[in-house]
């Protein structure tokens, strides 16, 4: 893309985070700059990279060349013992070569996870996606509580990004878990051009 863009980030193994990652897509172009989704594929046993360079459905893999000319990063993972998932921290970990240059330092980023339970590692997962971002220097922005929907969610939604409570069944999002991911976008695409115009 040659149009400044905000990356929207994610790992879903059965749907709900993808679902996350479109209503925070949405959020983001809704604040006037484009969002451009992409994901990361699954990692075998030994840890090495197991699909194929383009998966069969669903959004593509992202590069590391779109990782690196984002204008901001929502990075998303369902949880996994109160982490991320393997596939995006075996992304993330590939990105050593960004750091060294310093590719994404001062660019805003948002972090959203999903869980079956509602108290299912959610926090946890989000502060474990944080810490990369921020040994890359990037600038961290949560929800604040001036979003409404986090005072009466009784599924998800904290203040250090948006989540979604999934459920055994896999549920959809309810009003404020959708809520809250369009805020985040919102926000986070509204600092991307705030930060775009001050440099």
């Amino acid at each position: 893309m040659s149009s400044p863009y905000v990356l929207v980030l994610y790992y879903s193994r059965h749907g709900a985070t993808r679902t996350m990652a479109q209503q925070i897509a949405r959020g983001i172009e809704a604040s006037g700059i484009d969002a451009l989704l992409r994901t990361v594929p699954e990692v075998s046993a030994n840890s090495e990279q197991s699909a194929p360079t383009i998966p069969a459905e669903g959004d593509i893999y992202c590069t590391e060349t779109e990782l690196a000319n984002c204008s901001g990063l929502a990075l998303g993972s369902p949880t996994r013992f109160g982490n991320m998932a393997s596939p995006l921290k075996y992304f993330i970990d590939s990105t050593s070569s960004l750091w060294l240059s310093g590719a994404l330092i001062d660019k805003p980023a948002c972090v959203f996870s999903s869980t079956a339970s509602l108290h299912g590692g959610q926090e946890t997962t989000l502060l474990s996606m944080m810490l990369p971002l921020m040994h890359h220097g990037m600038l961290m922005a949560g929800i604040p509580y001036s979003e409404s929907d986090l005072l009466s969610t009784t599924q998800g939604g904290t203040p250090y990004g948006a989540t979604h409570v999934a459920g055994q069944d896999g549920r959809d999002l309810d009003n404020a878990e959708r809520n809250l991911c369009q805020a985040q976008g919102k926000r986070l695409g509204r600092l991307a051009k705030q930060l775009l115009t001050a440099n």
